[in-house]
């Protein structure tokens, strides 16, 4: 196999293709004492922020930027497990249809609106209506003020997700007037431990303002705080190592350079990486051969996912060929034996379906994902499939990759396994618009198991079996899982959270 690293811009596109969510996370707040130093926190993040209103911002990379103006009701750990900001905390009712929530009584927005279940109530209408932030509403069927400090979540059905996407950056709240005049993509007003600064140059510096009595200062003890898109990975590392970033989106050089510099290196799982089948029934001409099993399953004993991972990635990963995260509830490790690579089986297994000559395909190509082509077409030459690539620009491939039988696919992961259930299987996604679970009556019984089962050991046996039946039915082709990693100076920690493309502020943490 060619050895390429998948490396600088390139990585990034790939990263800005994954579905991704950001979120703020990992602290439950305090009472409002004096800033703790004046520590400063420059961030070198490889993309712009797509909006500063919450309910069109994508987040993928806007994580540190939407964390420093807004508060959200709900954060994650590096776990991905929801935890309290605004939100102090929460009762599911026992039908689990009503999630009463207890709120703070001492935030206040930025234009001097004080912070309650009224204004809690108008924010998420407002993000439940929103293009892209309605995903984590879907079930809900109305917000209630129940009194000052206390929300009620009233759901038309059980969510188990719900609490995890609010916490992905989906619960920031707005201050009602900045929400009903619609400034807030370009004039943001929140609670949030920081408001946006005068100096700042928009898609190149910007500078934030130190909130002096925010209820939570104590965690957030960066000033100045300047974040600064730059997509040329050689330019970033140069800032890193002049003094111009203290954290940063790291590639393989980077990576590569922090031990001479005793930089910390941060690095956690973020997306599987291999084929995703869209066409798993074979009802288009072209996929026709993808509806047998074994031409899916031959297609996952052909690619040598750890050599891969070797190779391509340099072992920033895991081998695994599994969409569940590695290590996390659904992942089971005895799976990842069971399509050991062997390009004679899968000859075979194609032999046996019918297709010993292999059969032609047509697949999406863009520039970032050509470290994989080579791979792809050396082991689909071996198979004698025939492929021919359409060519695209990375930004066009998104919308493309989907209307193919099958293509390179970099795929953002959940840390909940509800969610990974949901975006991977069960709910069609940009990269999955046609679950086929009509088609498979045993992966659809499966998964009501899990959407049914009592949350716990017995619902993650449900979402055991349920992985291990999609692995079994191969429907994917699981190269390998990457990792997302960050770069800092030795006085910074920084916490992965899976799925997260950048962190947000709270998982940026001080030494010691």
């Amino acid at each position: 196999m060619m050895k390429k690293t998948l490396t600088g811009l390139a990585a990034v596109m790939v990263a800005a293709l994954t579905l991704t969510s950001c979120s703020s996370g990992g602290s439950s707040g305090g009472d409002a004492a004096a800033p703790v130093g004046n520590v400063p926190l420059k961030i070198g993040n490889f993309l712009d922020v797509t909006s500063w209103d919450p309910a069109l911002a994508d987040i993928g990379f806007d994580g540190p930027y939407l964390s420093a103006i807004y508060d959200p009701l709900v954060v994650v750990d590096g776990k991905g497990v929801p935890q309290p900001a605004l939100a102090t905390k929460w009762e599911v009712s026992d039908d689990f249809t009503t999630i009463t929530m207890d709120l703070r009584s001492d935030a206040v927005f930025s234009d001097g609106e004080k912070f309650d279940s009224e204004a809690a109530v108008k924010s998420l209408e407002y993000l439940k209506a929103g293009v892209r932030s309605q995903e984590a509403y879907q079930n809900v069927d109305n917000f209630e003020a129940v009194d000052e400090d206390t929300l009620a979540i009233h759901l038309k059905k059980r969510d188990d997700t719900i609490l995890y996407f609010m916490g992905l950056g989906r619960s920031y709240m707005m201050a009602p007037k900045a929400i009903a005049d619609g400034s807030l993509a370009k004039t943001p007003v929140g609670s949030g431990p920081y408001t946006l600064g005068k100096d700042t140059v928009a898609g190149a510096e910007y500078h934030f303002d130190k909130v002096a009595k925010h209820w939570a200062t104590q965690d957030f003890p960066f000033d100045p705080l300047v974040i600064s898109p730059l997509s040329d990975p050689t330019a970033m590392l140069n800032g890193m190592e002049g003094g111009q970033f203290n954290v940063i989106y790291g590639d393989q050089t980077a990576i590569d350079t922090a031990a001479a510099n005793d930089w910390n290196v941060s690095s956690g799982l973020s997306a599987w990486v291999g084929l995703q089948f869209t066409d798993r029934t074979g009802a288009t001409e072209m996929g026709k051969p993808l509806g047998d099993v074994k031409v899916r399953q031959a297609l996952n004993y052909a690619f040598n996912g750890p050599e891969m991972l070797k190779a391509i990635a340099q072992n920033n990963g895991a081998a695994t060929n599994q969409v569940f995260p590695d290590g996390t509830t659904g992942n089971l490790s005895r799976l990842n034996d069971l399509y050991k690579p062997s390009i004679q089986t899968a000859k075979k297994m194609l032999s046996d379906a019918g297709y010993a000559d292999g059969f032609a395909v047509k697949m999406p190509m863009a520039p970032p994902f050509q470290p994989y082509q080579a791979a792809v077409e050396q082991v689909f030459g071996e198979l004698g499939i025939k492929v021919t690539w359409d060519e695209y620009q990375f930004m066009d491939y998104m919308a493309k990759a989907p209307t193919y039988p099958l293509f390179v696919g970099v795929i953002s992961m959940d840390g909940n396994a509800v969610a990974t259930v949901e975006r991977q299987i069960t709910e069609p996604q940009w990269y999955n618009p046609t679950t086929s679970l009509d088609a498979f009556p045993g992966v659809k019984a499966q998964a009501d198991k899990v959407f049914s089962a009592e949350p716990g050991d017995a619902q993650n046996k449900e979402i055991e079996a349920l992985n291990e039946m999609v692995t079994k039915e191969a429907w994917f082709s699981v190269w390998y899982q990457s990792n997302n990693s960050y770069v800092s100076t030795k006085e910074f920690t920084v916490t992965p959270v899976t799925g997260m493309m950048f962190p947000t502020l709270r998982h940026i943490q001080l030494e010691g």
